[in-house]
């Protein structure tokens, strides 16, 4: 049995979504659904569902009774006034679940920086996730990408209307990137084979060598209109997002991820790609899921 967490979510479904094209016959899937409704139907009749959190103990206990592997994936919460906190109550409880249920394998969603990142906010939190599984003794794979290209669809109707694509990211440095998809699709393959043991860090990496300056070039070739980046300072960054309710403390963290991305370079030119893990460049991505959706 094969627990996904997050089903609905831009990496659960593309992980449920694998998980079930690899036909009948193949190990059972149950997911943890806060709202089961927003499963497509087609989805609910071949999996087992918990309705609720993972944060909730009971919720993830219940998910995984008799469990083989999980996808863990932690959601974002700006609410959360302290994302270290955030991180280290939601690993405990997975933790907890593993030493008292036996769980054997783990394939949970981080982040590259691992030996470079320091006070870098929520990657810090993310990576101290991975050490805190990984001490359990559960046989533990971590994907690490870099910046995921689905953070530009935020953008897509101001791209369309304005030309102008906006990033906390230094403009003329390489910024590494991965699509969704690819997370997915590595997440899958792992969860289908019970041949690994022991810890590892899965860096997954498109072939890309793009700055954002790079990355404003090809989504006016894809788009075929002028793009401009405008590059966004981490107060004003932090500014929107507490005008859209985020607390000071995730803010705080947000900004701490960004600067530390900026100036200590782990999602940049030092990082080699793994194309044969992330083969979707940006251009096929901008023209597969960016194109279409500032059409919509």
């Amino acid at each position: 049995m094969i627990v996904v967490t997050t089903p609905t979510g831009q990496i659960g479904r593309e992980v449920l979504a694998r998980l079930l094209d690899a036909g009948e016959g193949s190990v059972p899937v149950r997911v943890i659904a806060r709202d089961p409704a927003a499963l497509a139907p087609q989805v609910r009749e071949r999996v087992e569902v918990v309705q609720g959190s993972h944060a909730d103990p009971g919720v993830l206990k219940e998910a995984c009774q008799g469990a083989d592997q999980v996808f863990w994936l932690l959601p974002p919460n700006p609410a959360a006034p302290d994302s270290e906190a955030y991180y280290g109550a939601f690993t405990d409880r997975l933790c907890e679940v593993i030493e008292a249920q036996g769980m054997e394998r783990v394939v949970a969603v981080s982040t590259l920086g691992r030996g470079v990142a320091r006070n870098a906010g929520m990657i810090s939190a993310g990576l101290a996730m991975d050490e805190r599984i990984a001490a359990t003794g559960v046989h533990y794979r971590a994907l690490c990408p870099p910046a995921l290209m689905e953070n530009t669809l935020r953008q897509a109707a101001a791209i369309r209307d304005t030309g102008v694509f906006a990033t906390p990211h230094v403009t003329d440095r390489v910024l590494r990137l991965c699509a969704t998809r690819d997370v997915g699709a590595a997440a899958a393959r792992l969860l289908l084979d019970d041949s690994w043991t022991g810890r590892a860090d899965v860096p997954l990496v498109s072939a890309d060598d793009l700055t954002p300056e790079g990355m404003a070039a090809v989504l006016a070739e894809v788009l075929g209109r002028p793009v401009r980046t405008r590059f966004v300072p981490v107060t004003e960054l932090g500014a929107g997002l507490l005008r859209t309710g985020a607390v000071e403390g995730w803010v705080r963290s947000y900004a701490d991820m960004v600067t530390a991305q900026n100036e200590q370079g782990f999602y940049g030119v030092s990082q080699l790609p793994t194309p044969d893990l992330a083969p979707t460049t940006f251009r096929q991505w901008c023209e597969e899921v960016l194109r279409p959706a500032t059409e919509a």
